[in-house]
């Protein structure tokens, strides 16, 4: 019973982690959405609001009150930099969700365990790829960066399947990861190079993709432990950390590049 009770509590915290972010809290962000829900999403407003919806949208399951978080969270971080506070994090919810499962992973070593581990940080790089879309395609196609969506989703689906109803092989499953990180990996790197001149901060980028596809030879490759502690994967684990810092970084420049532009074209229109 305690033992249950233990595991109830710990995944209650994972499950506060997971959905709050520091933008999610905000008491401005919050009454916010709640008064453009009231607003907005229910009787003549939300007709209204359907029938302005382009069909992509609709088809992606992007509902009123998904557009009420979006436009609040920029409201949000308009407010953050006037006063001259840092960008907060808005939805953090797959990273740290991997995160999660990783840690229960190694530290309790079960089929549960295991399968979410892996199926997690399958999770984090098929998002990956999708950011990659949503930055480099989607801003100016938004449908094409739907289709994606639900490309990947499917992909994830049959991955997931696969292993879990079928057979579960470590082999295959190093080498689908590998695979789409790689994809990744060059993806972004090619977006960066060509945009590297114009957008300077995009090579704090390059350095992530560059030191991720180095360091991924650790997962790949495998070593008698340090001190017979620290084997090739807890090293990859630490290793990764400051990479995922500088990506903040990178999306934290990129994304306050992005406001800028659309608040010079709004001033234009």
């Amino acid at each position: 019973m305690a033992g249950r009770t233990a595991r109830l509590v710990l995944l209650a915290g994972a499950a506060a982690l997971a959905s709050g972010s520091q933008g999610d809290r905000e008491p401005v962000y919050r009454d916010c959405v709640h008064r453009c829900e009231e607003r907005n999403c229910s009787g003549g407003a939300l007709r209204h609001f359907r029938s302005r919806q382009p069909i992509y949208m609709s088809l992606a399951g992007w509902t009123c009150q998904d557009d009420c978080k979006y436009e609040c969270m920029w409201v949000t971080v308009g407010l953050y930099l006037k006063e001259g506070h840092r960008v907060p994090q808005f939805h953090g919810k797959v990273s740290l969700n991997a995160w999660f499962w990783s840690t229960v992973f190694h530290t309790k070593d079960t089929d549960l365990t295991e399968k979410m581990d892996y199926f997690c940080a399958s999770t984090v790089i098929l998002h990956s790829v999708y950011l990659c879309c949503v930055r480099t395609v989607g801003l100016q196609h938004p449908a094409v960066a739907s289709a994606f969506r639900a490309l990947l989703l499917l992909m994830l689906t049959a991955h997931v399947s696969y292993l879990s109803l079928v057979h579960f092989d470590y082999g295959y499953n190093l080498a689908a990861n590998v695979a789409i990180g790689l994809v990744n990996g060059v993806w972004w790197l090619a977006w960066c190079l060509r945009n590297q001149r114009r957008l300077p901060h995009v090579r704090k980028c390059m350095v992530v993709v560059l030191l991720l596809q180095g360091l991924s030879l650790l997962e790949l490759l495998d070593f008698p432990p340090f001190f017979w502690v620290l084997d090739a994967h807890a090293i990859w684990h630490i290793s990764t950390i400051p990479v995922h810092v500088l990506f903040f970084s990178f999306l934290e420049d990129d994304s306050l590049y992005l406001l800028k532009e659309s608040e010079a074209k709004f001033k234009l229109d």
